[in-house]
């Protein structure tokens, strides 16, 4: 269920990548309010500017200009140290690549970024987030034990461990094959239905893209539409 009530407001954002002759203004004043609970897909063709909006909405490209306001606070004005803290309460990411640690066990990818951030249990709790994504006989199974399928599920257990309000995933289903693609949309979809997260996902993928509630197509670094999965 979608509320009216403001989880992600973007303000005219520039963003510019790139020094001297080869920079190149990526994002150009893009306005954009996601509502809490709202699942939205980021569509457009390669180089429109979809993944650095996200990853600013992350805190991990900087804001030229503008403000990007998550959880009613404006990340543009934090430091990097006040950003880590805030990505570990408030933001969970997912990404193409799964980012996972190769000499770590699944239950240990999860638990230690837990531990890091000095949550009072963390063993138990990633043990409860793999669990979660149809991993429960997998926990002392190592990345390259595991198919593509399952990296991706630890990498979501990773991303949900902190029980974040946002979830940002950047073509999740990006290095998967069509059968663990769709396990990993039902995945994503059925968690963020209990618990009731907001969700921004930047996908070619048009299945993925039409479960969202509303898909906003870039080009060029501009917005050119904003409309309903349905329509």
């Amino acid at each position: 269920m979608v509320n009216e009530v403001k989880a992600v407001d973007v303000q005219s954002l520039h963003i510019e990548l790139g020094r001297d002759a080869s920079r190149v203004h990526v994002l150009k004043g893009i306005d954009l309010t996601i509502n809490q609970g709202e699942a939205v897909g980021l569509v457009g063709p390669s180089g429109s500017g979809k993944s650095t909006l996200l990853m600013a909405m992350a805190g991990l490209e900087r804001a030229g200009s503008g403000k990007i306001i998550i959880a009613d606070q404006d990340i543009t004005t934090m430091s990097e140290d006040e950003l880590a803290q805030f990505r570990g309460r408030q933001i969970g990411i997912v990404f193409q690549s799964f980012h996972l640690i190769e000499t770590m066990t699944a239950l240990e990818n999860v638990a230690v970024p837990l531990e890091l951030a000095g949550h009072n249990d963390p063993f138990t709790r990633a043990r409860k987030e793999l669990e979660a994504v149809g991993l429960k006989d997998r926990l002392s199974h190592y990345p390259s034990e595991l198919s593509g399928g399952e990296q991706q599920r630890v990498a979501i257990a990773r991303a949900l461990a902190p029980d974040p309000t946002l979830l940002l995933a950047d073509e999740p289903t990006g290095n998967l094959d069509a059968t663990n693609g769709d396990m990993i949309v039902e995945l994503l979809f059925a968690l963020k239905r209990e618990r009731n997260m907001t969700m921004v996902l930047v996908t070619h993928d048009l299945r993925l893209a039409a479960r969202c509630d509303r898909t906003i197509q870039l080009n060029s670094g501009k917005i050119v539409t904003k409309s309903d999965a349905s329509s």
